[in-house]
């Protein structure tokens, strides 16, 4: 089982995402274990003060370091990365989601306001992550892109292994399209093909239209694809 701890000023963001669908049967599967930590409970002064004004000066304001590390270190020895969310941080990928599946803990950092105190990354993150090239009002939602992308790789959190494998990314290519009934909508008729029962014609036109799809839409995934299929 992996935990995986969050902490944020808005736990109330995660609760209803966290009992529903793939992640909700993954914690009730006990195949892993969810805890929300609101980082004010780990602040010293009648205001629940998180933040401060930035040194050198400049719009916006920073968040403290001195919550976050204490909330860290509340839930004991750490077992797995610790990732502070951050658009500095490279982007988040289906290899990343794979290798944080693998481990036995995994701690995520939902920054807020402006920026959070560079200590918070240099001291107690072992990495900063970031979920594209646009900037959050804060790291919750990154956090559950991040939190869904792992549990759903953990062994029996899908219904089957082909869910997961028939998925973009997995394989280094885009998904290929799906269809289901009716056969005929509104002018648009399923392929023929994926109603012939031919399973390997089937499993061909699902590669092509995968490479297709890859090549148009995302060269550079493809450009990779082929380094790693140069014979």
């Amino acid at each position: 089982m992996i935990t995986i701890d969050v902490v944020t000023l808005f736990p109330e963001v995660f609760e209803p995402f966290l009992a529903a669908s793939i992640p909700g049967r993954a914690a009730a599967a006990g195949l892993v274990r969810f805890r929300l930590v609101q980082l004010r409970d780990f602040t010293h002064d009648r205001h629940h003060t998180v933040d401060d004004y930035p040194y050198g000066g400049g719009a916006g304001m920073v968040l403290k370091p001195e919550p976050f590390f204490e909330a860290v270190e509340s839930l004991g020895p750490v077992t797995g990365p610790v990732v502070l969310l951050s658009a500095r941080g490279p982007r988040f990928t289906h290899d990343d989601a794979v290798r944080l599946s693998l481990g036995e803990g995994l701690t995520l950092l939902c920054g807020h306001y402006k920026d959070v105190d560079q200590r918070v990354a240099e001291g107690l993150a072992t990495e900063e992550l970031s979920v594209g090239d646009f900037v959050l009002s804060g790291g919750e939602p990154a956090a559950l892109c991040i939190l869904d992308a792992v549990v759903r790789l953990l062994p029996g959190a899908l219904g089957d292994h082909e869910s997961a494998s028939g998925d973009s990314h997995y394989d280094g290519l885009l998904s290929p399209p799906s269809y289901t009934r009716p056969p005929e909508f509104r002018g648009r008729a399923v392929p023929d093909v994926l109603r012939s029962g031919d399973h390997a014609g089937i499993a061909a036109w699902r590669q092509a239209e995968a490479e297709r799809l890859t090549r148009e839409r995302r060269p550079d995934l493809w450009a990779r694809y082929e380094a790693m299929h140069q014979p």
